[in-house]
């Protein structure tokens, strides 16, 4: 992992992100000079468990795995970051080490925008105060989804829900889709097992409800993948 020489606009690249798009030109220049470019290889750990946080990353490309090891050897993902979302924005503000680890599933390019720069643009302007914390929040409501769904919901349901997550309005349409990396980095974030998620998969191949192809999953019918397992 170095930092990355690709001479970007690294100001237009802040501007397009949903926190910062009610920031002036002049708010994104400065936040632009406390930011820092990071070309992580696949399998580069960015920040590892116990590291103090010193500002939070922006994806520009690629893809990042937070995750945290167990006492007894096992990987569990948190989160599967893709290319065009930020992280570690709420543990920025704790002042306390990471929880978990991020490690680059992709050649990734990574911008890291420094706490000091946020704090200080934090007391000029109000806007990205809200901004920062609807962030936040709509991340807690999806981590409060996440345990409602491994408390209540079958591996099938937790399955057919991530194959859908993008398509929450289709109904009865044929459609692809593409699983973002390798099937046990996926199974870990929907707490299972990899050999759990495959003969769910498999299970679901079967039924005529989907064909395996790789990584790329494709669906019949979602109106039927949706109603199995209700």
């Amino acid at each position: 992992m170095h930092l990355a020489q690709h001479g970007l606009n690294i100001e237009a690249l802040l501007a397009h992100v949903p926190l910062f798009n009610e920031l002036e030109k002049e708010e994104i220049a400065r936040l632009a000079r406390g930011t820092r470019e990071i070309n992580a290889a696949r399998g580069d750990i960015l920040f590892h468990k116990g590291d103090t946080p010193t500002g939070f990353y922006l994806i520009v490309y690629g893809q990042v795995k937070l995750a945290f090891t167990s006492p007894q050897g096992g990987e569990k993902v948190v989160n599967i970051v893709p290319q065009g979302q930020t992280f570690a924005e709420a543990v920025m503000f704790t002042d306390k080490p990471f929880m978990v680890y991020a490690q680059a599933l992709a050649d990734s390019l990574v911008l890291h925008i420094a706490k000091a720069a946020i704090l200080d643009e934090l007391d000029k302007d109000p806007k990205l105060g809200r901004k920062m914390i609807a962030g936040l929040s709509m991340r807690l409501h999806q981590l409060m989804n996440d345990v409602e769904s491994y408390s209540l919901d079958s591996g099938r349901r937790r399955i057919i829900g991530y194959l859908l997550r993008d398509h929450p309005d289709d109904d009865g349409e044929s459609i692809t889709v593409t699983l973002p990396t390798n099937k046990g980095v996926i199974a870990s974030r929907l707490n299972l097992t990899q050999e759990h998620f495959s003969r769910i998969l498999h299970e679901l191949s079967e039924k005529g409800l989907i064909t395996v192809e790789g990584r790329k999953i494709h669906i019949a019918d979602v109106k039927k993948l949706r109603a199995y397992d209700l």
